[in-house]
């Protein structure tokens, strides 16, 4: 069987040949490569990959929706690039009914394709009443860890960076066929936490959030910062009396008494435990109530204070074997000079942990807990080094799951302002930040006018929604590992690359439904020949082609790119919608399309907002 005839069968099983019916096997890149494998094959009897078959987008300046090129196949048909193009442009148009013409520009063969095949795409759409998503060919099990906070302070900017990233990207996977398990670590021992503890506990009036009517995580953030001023004041009287900033420091009584409160607490010390466990008691009250307004979940919630005496039981193990080594003031080590890295501290001289040694409790913790493919975790860049030394030392210890850590490392978020910090009490608190976006967004929807027909308790909902999904797409729509710049005002832009510019194409489109009255948009039907204009022919694509964005997404494990795609999308729709009438069309066919279009584009913008936690609203 030859490759012109073989092809042909496929194209039958695949229901694509001369009857232009849909396709579930390929989609048409695919479909393209095949058939100019089989083309250099019956043309020039050459037998090349599709991986070699390049399939582009034609560029704007050309005309066609996709590209061959073909300049890295001439060694195969040993001829001119014109000629090359030309030839399999006569196999292709012999072969594939759904090229209406093409165009050559040197090695590059542009196709157009038929308006049909398009329209047929979304009569799909249309009866199975919603977007097809490819799951992937190869499913693993992931388990991604974010948030991660410390119980001595509430929720910042930084980590509803972290916290979206993570979401999104689980919610993301588990689109894609992946199997995803959501965790969360704790950090909620060690010294930072002993220092909120021992500032309280010099207050005499021990409030309560009760008492001062304030979020516990936020009370507790203040004892934080205070033992801060306590600590800078010590060092600043000490080095008036001519003491070195570094030795101030460790002379400080208050430092000194943080050390001694961690020591008691890992000896189970029964007064530290208690007002420990209230402290904490107080941040996942708090934390609990920031993560349902941003609409944050976890299928598995770890904490370090059970997870770091199993780390210390693996340097116990390390040590036996030769892999750590233990220095004269009984602090513990690992060499990694030889891995390219330096020595890293993994138990401190008084026998307490570090972050590391949890580190090491929870993977083990983790891997036999739910034996993931890949381990995510979900940590700012400036642990990069962390990671790197954590992956290393698995690798030491012969663990199995050592290659599956993966660092998905993103940019810090600043203000205009400046950078944050948290000891010197200049973060924005998640929750403030919240409450901004809403009040934001509702004075910009009063200045503009696109709350004037909405009831105080509707512009309240709105708001949130609105607020919500400017902060959700301002943080998701840049890549993680580039260092953002949050403006609140910017975010909320209604014509920008923003989230509300989405919601409100969204509720455009819901909009048109009821002027129209109507109910079911997906029940019009239209004619596979009507005629369409270029920016619908362009929508039409930018659906199609949705699976290839998906995929792209997921190769990086990055959930920009969908953000990207939607605002595409939206622009694409919004573009046609003030170019051409919908419900005032004349023309019974295409006033049908139009509707079904845009039920369509409404379908996959719900869709991957959803993905990225954003809320469509009806109306605005």
């Amino acid at each position: 069987m030859d490759g012109q005839t073989g092809f042909k069968r496929f194209c039958q099983r695949a229901r694509l040949s001369r009857k232009l019916k849909s396709f579930s096997i390929m989609n048409i890149n695919q479909i393209l490569k095949q058939t100019v494998q089989d083309a250099f094959l019956s043309v020039y009897q050459a037998k090349i990959e599709t991986a070699m078959v390049q399939v582009e987008e034609t560029d704007p300046g050309f005309e066609g929706d996709l590209t061959i090129v073909l300049f890295n196949l001439l060694k195969f048909s040993r001829k001119k690039p014109e000629q090359t193009a030309g030839e399999v442009a006569a196999y292709l148009t012999q072969n594939l009914d759904f090229i209406e013409r093409f165009n050559i520009v040197k090695g590059f063969l542009n196709l157009v394709i038929k308006d049909s095949f398009w329209l047929n795409h979304l009569k799909e759409i249309q009866k199975e009443q919603h977007i097809p998503i490819e799951k992937t060919s190869l499913p693993q099990k992931y388990l991604i860890e974010y948030s991660s906070p410390n119980t001595n302070k509430p929720l910042h900017l930084g980590h509803i960076r972290n916290n979206l990233l993570g979401q999104s990207l689980s919610e993301f996977l588990k689109l894609r066929g992946h199997q995803v398990v959501k965790v969360n670590l704790v950090n909620d021992r060690g010294i930072h936490i002993c220092k909120s503890m021992l500032a309280w506990m010099k207050d005499e009036t021990h409030p309560t959030p009760e008492s001062l009517r304030i979020k516990g995580d936020h009370l507790v953030g203040n004892y934080y910062v205070k033992f801060d001023k306590m600590l800078k004041a010590e060092i600043e009287q000490a080095i008036s009396l001519g003491i070195s900033r570094e030795d101030a420091e460790n002379l400080s009584s208050v430092m000194k008494e943080a050390r001694q409160l961690l020591i008691r607490w890992e000896k189970n010390d029964p007064e530290v435990r208690k007002i420990w466990e209230m402290m904490n008691d107080w941040v996942y009250a708090g934390f609990d109530e920031t993560y349902r307004r941003l609409g944050i979940s976890f299928d598995k919630i770890y904490y370090e204070s059970d997870t770091y005496l199993l780390g210390k039981a693996i340097v116990d193990e390390g040590l036996e074997k030769g892999i750590f080594y233990r220095k004269d003031d009984n602090s513990v080590w690992v060499d990694l000079s030889a891995d390219g890295f330096d020595e890293k501290l993994l138990l401190r001289a008084d026998g307490t942990s570090v972050y590391i040694t949890q580190d090491l409790g929870t993977a083990e913790l983790r891997y036999h807990d739910y034996q993931p493919d890949v381990m995510v975790y979900v940590v700012g860049n400036e642990q990069e080094y962390h990671f790197n030394v954590l992956k290393t030392v698995m690798k030491k210890l012969g663990r199995p799951y050592a290659e599956s850590i993966f660092h998905l490392s993103y940019g810090m978020v600043d203000l205009p302002e400046g950078k944050m910090k948290s000891r010197e009490g200049t973060v924005v608190d998640a929750d403030d930040l919240m409450d901004k976006m809403q009040e934001t967004a509702l004075q910009y929807m009063a200045e503009s006018g696109k709350s004037a027909e909405i009831d105080q308790e509707e512009q309240k909902i709105l708001s949130e929604m609105v607020g919500m999904g400017a902060l959700k797409f301002f943080i998701l729509k840049t890549d993680s590992k580039k260092r953002i710049l949050f403006d609140p005002k910017e975010s909320i832009d209604f014509q920008g690359f923003t989230g509300p510019f989405i919601q409100y194409t969204h509720a455009r489109i819901q909009s048109v439904f009821r002027k129209g009255s109507i109910q079911k948009p997906f029940d019009f039907q239209y004619n596979l020949n009507v005629r369409i204009s270029d920016e619908e022919k362009e929508i039409l694509k930018k659906i199609y082609f949705l699976g290839q964005s998906l995929a792209v997404a997921e190769q990086r494990l990055d959930t920009s790119v969908i953000a990207l795609y939607i605002y595409q999308l939206a622009k694409l729709y919004n573009k046609f919608y003030h170019d051409y009438p919908i419900l005032n069309e004349t023309d019974e066919d295409k006033k049908a399309f139009r509707i079904v279009m845009s039920w369509a584009v409404s379908l996959v913008l719900r869709k991957l907002s959803g993905i990225l936690g954003i809320e469509m609203p009806e109306k605005m």
